[in-house]
């Protein structure tokens, strides 16, 4: 008996294998050009999936959630929220999550968990494109050594905790304009310009030794922080270095136990006088902001950063997935849980920059403090300091708390990185790859905690990270939809969860998503202002900018030349952006039954002949999007 074989061309042009068969010659011209073409081949021996899964299906959502659920909501989205008007930026942040958030997580979900493969190989579906995994391997890799950095700093405020007196609760004798953070009751600070409380101070004077601009450098590392980051590298490569299955045991703590600090903080929070002030600030909408590009383009980078998507990190943790798991569910319940704790989050400190206000009498809240990516050193800690009962007991908890996030959070996308440098070299030693990201990541890492620190952290985290991703994400999506097409997306996914899938879901990955993220990026770039700082820093930004963007059409030339055997340049185009002869699912008796089903789904009687008299623009964008 005979199965249908569904095939692409393998990038060289030459007769493909399926399973172990060979096509033969006269059929491969027309598999070049018409991607899909049907032809016979016989059942293949069944194999056995040879990529390491999790543990249980509990472990991937709860690592999801860890990955998800972490720096990105406690520590980025309330200075982002506070740098944009607050309610002036919440109302697009919904919308966004809405329309590009949701959307992305789930596509990114479906396609890592179909074809078993990570960031870099998933582009096996389109060879030309591969240099957007590469590139986005190069923004995360920037990411995690400034989050590593945060977490450093993070574990120097946990030894800080234990002493007898929290060191931020009260100021010291040389700061001017200080505001003890313990302080609950109302204050008069008449005839002074500018306010601080103490934990401000101790953030910026005791713990960075901040530099108070870059033209002297940037310094160099302070010995405790060093002490940190070499901590917080031992524990994430302590965790991955027994692989996915020991960071999914880990899973259970990281994602659970943050929730039970974070709503008691929110209670106290809530309770403080003055607080609903700064939280009716963080929900009132400021319709003016609302036209502006600015306030949606942080929408768009703080959807990718909370979520982690457009980072490859939610494709390799798929990846590792039982192929009929059911994802879609899992992405519901992750999106709806990353947007409910990033209110959490902003509630928090918003309810303690307005009970700041309260105290200093301060009536513009925006004046309180300084934003930045500092803002949730100052006020968490600020908070923590009002404690009235054993402050120093929620200050651990709550340190220890943001630490086990920054960790969950750091797990995913170093493994992001480590899968991506494992696939395209499985013969090394996964053990050998963990030791020197890690290595390479604390070495970088210690520019983040020198007294210029913070002004590196907003330029990398600009130009490397936030630009970088932004750029590629429109890549992402155009390949994902238009390139591999939005049909064959929703094909895969009925084949390998047995639903068929949403016009909601085909409109936002087909049009809506790309098209705003696309509108983003170009007024992004119209409306660019370099870095306040020397000229040589936003230099070097743009070299980190290139050197990940650029990876695009270095990686479609190489395909373009590896499929030299092909002469006709529009076959040897389609070529090298149609999957490669080996994609889809790992199992090959799962992949002989995804031919099988793909070829019943092949409309009877196409040609290549007569696609190309019938082809028109319309024809195309139903073909790709609905058909």
């Amino acid at each position: 008996m005979e199965n249908k074989a569904y095939i692409g061309d393998d990038v060289n042009g030459r007769a493909v294998k399926v399973l172990g068969f060979t096509a033969s010659h006269d059929l491969q011209p027309q598999a070049a050009q018409q991607n899909g073409t049907v032809i016979n081949v016989s059942a293949p021996p069944p194999a056995s999936p040879v990529r390491e899964k999790w543990g249980k299906n509990i472990e991937f959502l709860l690592s999801c959630v860890a990955l998800s659920v972490g720096f990105g909501n406690v520590w980025r989205f309330p200075y982002t929220a506070f740098n944009n008007g607050g309610g002036a930026f919440v109302i697009p942040y919904l919308i966004v999550l809405f329309i590009i958030g949701r959307p992305v997580y789930y596509l990114e979900m479906v396609l890592g968990q179909f074809s078993n493969r990570g960031c870099v190989k998933v582009y096996d579906l389109a060879p030309a494109m591969r240099g957007i995994g590469v590139g986005q391997t190069i923004a995360i890799f920037t990411v995690i050594t400034y989050y590593a950095a945060i977490l450093a700093i993070t574990f120097r405020y946990l030894v800080a905790s234990f002493s007898v007196e929290l060191p931020w609760s009260t100021c010291d004798p040389s700061w001017v304009n200080c505001v003890d953070s313990n302080l609950v009751g109302n204050i008069s600070m008449r005839n002074v310009s500018k306010v601080q409380s103490s934990a401000e101070l101790y953030f910026r004077n005791t713990v960075l030794k901040k530099a108070a601009s870059l033209d002297d450098g940037i310094g160099t590392p302070d010995w405790k922080l060093v002490l940190c980051l070499v901590v917080a590298w031992t524990c994430i490569t302590a965790i991955l270095i027994r692989g996915i299955k020991s960071s999914g045991k880990f899973s259970y703590f990281l994602a659970i136990f943050p929730y039970i600090i974070i709503f008691i903080l929110l209670i106290r929070s809530v309770t403080l006088p003055g607080a609903w002030n700064g939280i009716k600030y963080f929900f009132t909408p400021q319709w003016d902001k609302l036209l502006t590009v600015q306030v949606w383009y942080e929408a768009v980078t703080q959807c990718f950063f909370s979520l982690t998507i457009c980072f490859g990190g939610l494709i390799v943790y798929s990846s590792f997935n039982d192929f009929h798991n059911n994802i879609y569910r899992h992405a519901v319940i992750i999106t709806w849980l990353d947007t409910f704790t990033s209110m959490i989050a902003g509630c928090i400190v918003f309810g303690v920059i307005g009970n700041l206000a309260h105290v200093t009498g301060e009536a513009d809240i925006t004046k309180v403090v300084k934003s930045g990516p500092g803002l949730t050193f100052e006020t968490y800690p600020d908070a923590i300091a009002k404690f009235d009962w054993v402050p120093q007991l929620f200050s651990v908890l709550f340190f220890f708390m943001l630490f086990l996030l920054g960790i969950g959070t750091l797990i995913g996308i170093v493994t992001s990185v480590i899968t991506a440098i494992h696939d395209q070299n499985p013969h090394w030693k996964r053990w050998k790859v963990v030791l020197v990201v890690s290595a390479v990541g604390f070495c970088v890492g210690l520019v983040y905690v020198t007294p210029g620190g913070l002004f590196i952290l907003d330029l990398m985290d600009y130009y490397g990270a936030t630009f970088v991703t932004l750029t590629l994400a429109v890549f992402e999506l155009l390949t994902f939809a238009w390139i591999y097409g939005v049909n064959r997306v929703c094909k895969d996914i009925e084949f390998m969860l047995g639903v068929k899938t949403g016009l909601f879901w085909r409109i936002c990955w087909g049009i809506v998503t790309p098209l705003v993220v696309l509108i983003i990026l170009l007024f992004s770039i119209i409306n660019y202002v370099p870095k306040d700082m020397p000229s040589g820093y936003n230099a070097f930004g743009w070299c980190l900018y290139a050197a990940a963007v650029l990876q695009l059409p270095a990686w479609a030339v190489y395909a373009w030349f590896r499929n030299s055997n092909q002469q006709d340049w529009l076959k040897r185009i389609k070529a090298t952006l149609s999957p490669t002869f080996d994609w889809g699912p790992e199992d090959a008796s799962v992949r002989s039954k995804y031919y099988t089903f793909m070829s019943e789904q092949e409309p009877s009687g196409s040609s290549t002949t007569s696609m190309t008299q019938d082809f028109s623009l319309v024809k195309y964008i139903r073909k790709k999007l609905l058909d």
